[in-house]
């Protein structure tokens, strides 16, 4: 066996528990998020909370995201990757004990800000490790089966609330245990990780901007795309005649195909690269953008949100995809970071944008603002293949 080869199998073989372990992580805190964001909007509304001051709590938890996205760098190098994301899976957990304790609007506003503050750290370092250590060759099949296995964890949550409710501790036992996991797999993963890279100047968040900022408008791009997509669409449907059971059936399919179409989009990746594929699900995206009035009241409605689902969700995959191509070391924890920054700023801007877009113009303001979203990311991919 020559030494290339057993390099190769090395290289395949040391990281897997490792993978599985890092992975197992971040969807952890992806079921958490998927009980706490609709499980709190219950709890306010059986309170007779109004749904801008529902709005407004929900916001804490991405500005959280944001804040700390932006510290995250140089906390991880003055703390140690993997203590910041141990004690912020404990302090996350502690927070999410004082929300279920509480139950008041205006004391759930510093602590929902605390709790999206301390769950991203766990998130940027586990995503960055995962990078990091995963094999050229295969980063794109197995990106995509991360963002896939973390979808599922982000349905998870939602649905356990149909098998134990929205009243009392049990719905926050299930979020806390979520987090408590995190910290425990990640102390127990360590030793099997290599050192985080540290190679190269370190650099900040803000720093990165100008290192890679189409890469950071395509994760905003991905973000205001779905997360505006699932808080409008039944704005939209109704509009159109829908029931409500139709519309969050939609809903439904469209992050199932978020799930399902990732390690399929990985693999093209893998094969055609990151960018042109990149380029693909931003057109693709375009297209059922504009198809989406027309095949609405047919059965083709279903295929259709599906795809949308994937491709839209595929864009993401394809900047971390990209993110493990082009950067390392400290360059890689600043580029995860500015992504969960970004991330957050797109969740936050491009709700209320499109449904502004939507009040002044008619609920075809859903579809065109998302499409033409997609259509200047593609003109800006294109730009840049010819430069």
């Amino acid at each position: 066996m020559t030494a290339e080869s057993t390099t190769s199998q090395r290289e395949y073989r040391v990281p897997l528990a490792a993978m599985a372990g890092l992975i197992a992580t971040v969807t952890l805190g992806a079921v958490a998020a998927g009980v706490t964001y609709p499980l709190l909007s219950f709890i306010l509304e059986r309170q007779g909370t109004s749904p801008s001051l529902i709005g407004l709590s929900a916001a804490m938890m991405p500005l959280g995201f944001i804040v700390s996205a932006y510290f995250t760098p140089a906390l991880a190098r003055r703390v140690g990757e993997a203590r910041l994301a141990i004690l912020c899976s404990i302090l996350a957990a502690a927070t999410l004990v004082a929300i279920a304790w509480t139950q008041d609007v205006w004391a759930w506003m510093p602590l929902r800000f605390l709790l999206g503050f301390f769950t991203k750290p766990p998130y940027v370092i586990s995503e960055t490790w995962l990078i990091s250590i995963t094999p050229a060759s295969r980063r794109g099949r197995i990106m995509g089966l991360y963002s896939a296995i973390v979808s599922g964890g982000f349905a998870i949550g939602p649905l356990s609330l149909g098998l134990v409710g929205t009243e009392g501790w049990p719905p926050f036992i299930i979020a806390v245990m979520a987090l408590l996991l995190c910290g425990l797999i990640v102390l127990a993963v360590v030793p099997r990780l290599p050192q985080m890279p540290h190679e190269g100047q370190a650099t900040s968040v803000g720093g990165f901007f100008a290192l890679a900022p189409l890469l950071l408008f395509a994760v905003f791009a991905a973000a205001a795309f779905e997360q505006t997509l699932i808080s409008l669409f039944a704005v939209y449907g109704a509009a159109l005649g829908s029931s409500e059971s139709r519309t969050a059936s939609l809903i439904a399919c469209f992050i199932a195909g978020d799930a399902a179409l990732q390690i399929l989009l990985g693999r093209l990746a893998d094969r055609f690269g990151s960018t042109r594929i990149m380029l693909f699900c931003a057109l693709t995206s375009l297209a059922g953008c504009l198809a989406l009035s027309a095949f609405f009241h047919s059965w083709l409605i279903w295929p259709l949100v599906f795809v949308l689902g994937g491709v839209s969700f595929g864009i993401y995959t394809m900047t971390l995809i990209q993110l493990g191509e082009r950067f390392a070391g400290r360059a890689l924890i600043a580029g995860n970071a500015a992504f969960a920054l970004v991330w957050g700023f797109g969740g936050i801007v491009g709700s209320p944008a499109t449904g502004l877009t939507m009040q002044l113009i008619g609920h075809q303001g859903l579809p065109l603002s998302l499409g033409l979203l997609c259509c200047v990311l593609a003109v800006f991919l294109m730009a840049e293949r010819r430069d």
